[in-house]
Protein backbone atom coordinates (compact mmCIF):
# COMPACT_ATOMS: atom_id res chain seq x y z
CA UNK A 1 0.00 0.00 0.00
CA UNK A 2 1.38 3.38 -1.03
CA UNK A 3 1.51 5.89 1.82
CA UNK A 4 0.37 9.21 0.39
CA UNK A 5 1.06 12.71 1.65
CA UNK A 6 -2.62 13.01 2.58
CA UNK A 7 -2.57 9.81 4.65
CA UNK A 8 0.55 11.02 6.48
CA UNK A 9 -1.17 14.33 7.21
CA UNK A 10 -4.30 12.57 8.50
CA UNK A 11 -2.33 10.27 10.80
CA UNK A 12 -0.15 13.15 12.03
CA UNK A 13 -3.19 15.35 12.78
CA UNK A 14 -5.00 12.46 14.50
CA UNK A 15 -1.97 11.65 16.66
CA UNK A 16 -1.14 15.23 17.70
CA UNK A 17 -4.75 16.23 18.43
CA UNK A 18 -5.23 13.06 20.48
CA UNK A 19 -1.99 13.74 22.36
CA UNK A 20 -2.92 17.38 22.97
CA UNK A 21 -6.30 16.44 24.45
CA UNK A 22 -4.68 13.68 26.53
CA UNK A 23 -2.20 16.18 27.99
CA UNK A 24 -4.96 18.70 28.70
CA UNK A 25 -7.24 16.04 30.25
CA UNK A 26 -4.41 14.85 32.50
CA UNK A 27 -3.89 18.38 33.80
CA UNK A 28 -0.92 19.19 31.59
CA UNK A 29 1.09 16.32 33.00
CA UNK A 30 2.89 14.76 30.04
CA UNK A 31 4.62 12.31 32.35
CA UNK A 32 1.47 11.37 34.25
CA UNK A 33 1.28 7.59 34.56
CA UNK A 34 -2.26 7.55 33.19
CA UNK A 35 -1.32 9.45 30.03
CA UNK A 36 -1.33 6.33 27.83
CA UNK A 37 -4.87 5.37 28.82
CA UNK A 38 -6.07 8.97 28.41
CA UNK A 39 -4.31 9.15 25.03
CA UNK A 40 -6.09 6.00 23.81
CA UNK A 41 -9.46 7.36 24.97
CA UNK A 42 -8.69 10.70 23.29
CA UNK A 43 -7.67 9.00 20.05
CA UNK A 44 -10.93 7.05 20.00
CA UNK A 45 -13.18 10.00 20.89
CA UNK A 46 -11.60 13.35 19.97
CA UNK A 47 -9.17 12.18 17.29
CA UNK A 48 -11.81 10.09 15.59
CA UNK A 49 -14.25 13.00 15.70
CA UNK A 50 -11.79 15.40 14.06
CA UNK A 51 -10.60 12.99 11.39
CA UNK A 52 -14.04 11.66 10.41
CA UNK A 53 -15.32 15.25 10.29
CA UNK A 54 -12.67 16.11 7.69
CA UNK A 55 -13.13 12.86 5.77
CA UNK A 56 -16.88 13.56 5.57
CA UNK A 57 -16.11 16.89 3.85
CA UNK A 58 -13.69 15.10 1.53
CA UNK A 59 -16.15 12.35 0.64
CA UNK A 60 -18.99 14.81 -0.03
CA UNK A 61 -16.76 16.98 -2.25
CA UNK A 62 -15.59 13.99 -4.25
CA UNK A 63 -19.19 12.86 -4.69
CA UNK A 64 -19.79 16.17 -6.46
CA UNK A 65 -16.78 15.62 -8.71
CA UNK A 66 -14.48 18.11 -7.00
CA UNK A 67 -10.85 17.45 -6.15
CA UNK A 68 -10.56 17.26 -2.35
CA UNK A 69 -7.54 16.57 -0.14
CA UNK A 70 -6.82 16.94 3.55
CA UNK A 71 -3.84 19.08 4.50
CA UNK A 72 -2.57 19.21 8.07
CA UNK A 73 -1.82 22.64 9.50
CA UNK A 74 1.54 22.15 11.23
CA UNK A 75 1.45 25.57 12.92
CA UNK A 76 -2.00 24.97 14.44
CA UNK A 77 -1.04 21.45 15.50
CA UNK A 78 2.01 22.86 17.31
CA UNK A 79 -0.16 25.53 18.99
CA UNK A 80 -2.70 22.89 20.07
CA UNK A 81 0.10 20.81 21.58
CA UNK A 82 1.70 23.83 23.28
CA UNK A 83 -1.57 25.09 24.78
CA UNK A 84 -2.45 21.60 26.04
CA UNK A 85 0.29 21.87 28.69
CA UNK A 86 -1.73 24.74 30.18
CA UNK A 87 -4.93 22.68 30.17
CA UNK A 88 -6.39 24.56 27.19
CA UNK A 89 -7.09 23.32 23.67
CA UNK A 90 -7.42 25.41 20.55
CA UNK A 91 -7.62 22.85 17.80
CA UNK A 92 -7.62 23.49 14.06
CA UNK A 93 -5.56 20.51 12.88
CA UNK A 94 -6.04 21.12 9.19
CA UNK A 95 -8.67 21.27 6.50
CA UNK A 96 -9.89 19.65 3.33
CA UNK A 97 -8.89 21.79 0.37
CA UNK A 98 -11.49 21.63 -2.39
CA UNK A 99 -10.90 22.54 -6.02
CA UNK A 100 -13.53 22.60 -8.73
CA UNK A 101 -16.68 24.44 -9.71
CA UNK A 102 -19.42 23.93 -7.15
CA UNK A 103 -22.75 25.66 -6.65
CA UNK A 104 -23.74 27.33 -3.38
CA UNK A 105 -26.00 24.34 -2.69
CA UNK A 106 -23.19 21.83 -3.20
CA UNK A 107 -20.84 23.86 -0.99
CA UNK A 108 -23.58 23.89 1.63
CA UNK A 109 -23.92 20.10 1.45
CA UNK A 110 -20.14 19.64 1.70
CA UNK A 111 -19.91 22.00 4.67
CA UNK A 112 -22.82 20.25 6.40
CA UNK A 113 -21.20 16.82 6.04
CA UNK A 114 -18.60 17.49 8.77
CA UNK A 115 -20.95 18.59 11.59
CA UNK A 116 -23.44 15.86 10.63
CA UNK A 117 -20.67 13.28 11.02
CA UNK A 118 -20.00 14.61 14.55
CA UNK A 119 -23.70 14.48 15.39
CA UNK A 120 -23.89 10.86 14.22
CA UNK A 121 -20.78 9.95 16.23
CA UNK A 122 -22.23 11.69 19.29
CA UNK A 123 -25.48 9.75 18.92
CA UNK A 124 -23.53 6.51 18.50
CA UNK A 125 -21.59 7.15 21.72
CA UNK A 126 -24.85 8.10 23.48
CA UNK A 127 -26.61 4.89 22.42
CA UNK A 128 -23.64 2.76 23.51
CA UNK A 129 -23.59 4.58 26.87
CA UNK A 130 -27.31 4.02 27.43
CA UNK A 131 -27.16 0.30 26.67
CA UNK A 132 -23.72 -0.35 28.18
CA UNK A 133 -23.28 2.02 31.14
CA UNK A 134 -19.89 0.50 32.01
CA UNK A 135 -18.52 2.26 28.90
CA UNK A 136 -19.31 5.74 30.31
CA UNK A 137 -15.65 6.72 30.94
CA UNK A 138 -15.14 6.52 27.16
CA UNK A 139 -18.59 7.09 25.67
CA UNK A 140 -19.55 10.16 27.73
CA UNK A 141 -16.55 12.27 26.63
CA UNK A 142 -16.91 10.85 23.11
CA UNK A 143 -20.53 11.96 23.00
CA UNK A 144 -19.95 15.43 24.48
CA UNK A 145 -16.86 16.23 22.40
CA UNK A 146 -18.55 15.27 19.15
CA UNK A 147 -21.71 17.24 19.94
CA UNK A 148 -19.56 20.26 20.86
CA UNK A 149 -17.52 19.88 17.66
CA UNK A 150 -20.74 19.91 15.64
CA UNK A 151 -22.03 23.01 17.44
CA UNK A 152 -18.69 24.82 17.22
CA UNK A 153 -18.43 24.15 13.49
CA UNK A 154 -21.97 25.44 12.90
CA UNK A 155 -21.05 28.95 14.07
CA UNK A 156 -22.07 31.41 11.31
CA UNK A 157 -18.63 32.94 10.74
CA UNK A 158 -16.60 32.69 7.49
CA UNK A 159 -14.02 30.20 8.74
CA UNK A 160 -16.67 27.75 9.98
CA UNK A 161 -18.89 25.23 8.19
CA UNK A 162 -21.99 27.01 9.50
CA UNK A 163 -21.25 30.06 7.35
CA UNK A 164 -21.47 28.04 4.11
CA UNK A 165 -24.59 26.21 5.30
CA UNK A 166 -26.27 29.51 6.22
CA UNK A 167 -25.40 31.01 2.82
CA UNK A 168 -26.97 28.01 1.12
CA UNK A 169 -30.15 27.51 3.20
CA UNK A 170 -31.21 29.41 6.32
CA UNK A 171 -33.89 26.86 7.28
CA UNK A 172 -31.48 23.92 7.14
CA UNK A 173 -28.95 25.98 9.10
CA UNK A 174 -31.52 26.76 11.80
CA UNK A 175 -32.64 23.14 12.10
CA UNK A 176 -29.09 21.74 12.33
CA UNK A 177 -28.01 24.46 14.78
CA UNK A 178 -31.05 23.66 16.93
CA UNK A 179 -30.23 19.95 16.87
CA UNK A 180 -26.64 20.73 17.92
CA UNK A 181 -27.79 22.93 20.83
CA UNK A 182 -30.26 20.29 22.05
CA UNK A 183 -27.60 17.58 21.69
CA UNK A 184 -25.00 19.52 23.65
CA UNK A 185 -27.27 20.68 26.46
CA UNK A 186 -29.83 17.87 26.55
CA UNK A 187 -27.78 14.70 26.15
CA UNK A 188 -26.53 14.86 29.73
CA UNK A 189 -30.10 14.34 30.97
CA UNK A 190 -30.38 11.16 28.91
CA UNK A 191 -27.10 9.90 30.29
CA UNK A 192 -28.49 10.33 33.80
CA UNK A 193 -30.76 7.39 32.92
CA UNK A 194 -27.78 5.14 32.19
Amino acid sequence: MKITRELRDLVKAWFIISLAFAIAFSGGGFFDTSILVIFLVSAFTVGLGFILHELAHRYAAKRYGAHAEFYANNTMLFIALLFSFFGFIFAAPGAVVIRGYLTKRKYGHIALAGPMMNILLGILFLVIALFMPFTLPVTKPGMMINFWLALFNMLPFPIFDGFKVLKWNKIVYGIVLGVCIVAVFGSGSLLALA
